[in-house]
């Protein structure tokens, strides 16, 4: 993956406010496949990362109407039922493409779990954890940042559950 200009997003301002340590990490848009989980990985392997490190944003819906974020690993799906038991929902439901912007104020493929519109409740897959240091996006397509996962819990009060789908 070609240099990509490194430019400072919002997610990095919230952490540099917050007096939260990370590193930033950049990569040419568009190299890769297409897709969230097979883009994740290529991302991370280019990036020289472990793929279980990198954490994807999912957004949801239950069916009381609450928004809820999902963190997990690139390469892992999101399993709806574990999802809404761990937020406490009937069920829930992805947002769609067209939604995520307005929920959010991110696009698809740059959404970040820091400095969104609203806090929402967060879940983070539970091997988040096993890590010293974790990947999420950066708030933009293109960058990431690396950072410990208790911080990132702490400031999103977020909790960690088993979302995944087991194979």
């Amino acid at each position: 993956m070609a240099k990509h200009k490194e430019e400072k997003t919002n997610v990095m301002r919230i952490l540099e406010q917050k007096k939260i340590p990370y590193t930033a990490r950049f990569y040419e848009e568009g190299d890769g496949p297409e897709g969230t989980r097979e883009y994740g990985v290529h991302v991370a392997r280019a990036l020289g990362q472990d793929p279980a490190r990198g954490f994807k944003t999912l957004v949801a819906r239950g069916a009381s109407k609450g928004v809820y974020v999902f963190e997990l690993p690139v390469a892992e799906n999101l399993d709806l039922k574990k999802a809404a038991r761990a937020v406490g929902e009937k069920s829930i439901e992805l947002l769609r493409v067209a939604e995520i912007h307005a929920v959010t104020g991110y696009i698809r493929g740059g959404c970040s779990p820091v400095g969104m519109k609203k806090q929402y409740p967060t879940v983070f897959h539970e091997t988040v954890l096993n890590y010293d240091s974790v990947y999420i996006s950066a708030g933009k397509i293109g960058a990431q940042v690396e950072l410990a996962p208790q911080a990132l819990l702490d400031l999103l009060r977020a909790q960690t559950a088993d979302i995944i789908v087991k194979d």
